[in-house]
């Protein structure tokens, strides 16, 4: 199997990929390997990696096709996602 997306999609995957891994590099090089940084600074780093790792899983969700948060309308195969394990809702009937 082959998968092609168009230019768009793919430039803004990309994009989105490489802005979360170079914040996830920064985040990593102060906690994992002991790199100095101020608490204002460490907040600021906490926040942009937290935003862009946001931002990349909801273009990797449009990219794929896959439904995000809770909105029926996400779903690319038009079915209602459910639950065959959960207990049906009270007054449904049985």
């Amino acid at each position: 199997m082959r998968v092609q997306l168009e230019e768009q999609k793919r430039n803004e995957y990309r994009e989105a990929y490489d802005r979360w891994q170079r914040d996830l590099t920064a985040l990593h090089s102060v906690l994992l390997d002991g790199a100095p940084l101020d608490p204002p600074h460490f907040i600021a780093l906490l926040r942009r990696e937290s935003k862009s790792k946001a931002r990349y899983d909801e273009v990797r969700e449009r990219v794929l096709g896959l439904p995000g948060g809770d909105d029926e309308d996400d779903n690319p195969f038009g079915d209602p996602i459910s639950d065959p394990f959960a207990a049906p809702a009270e007054g449904a009937g049985a």
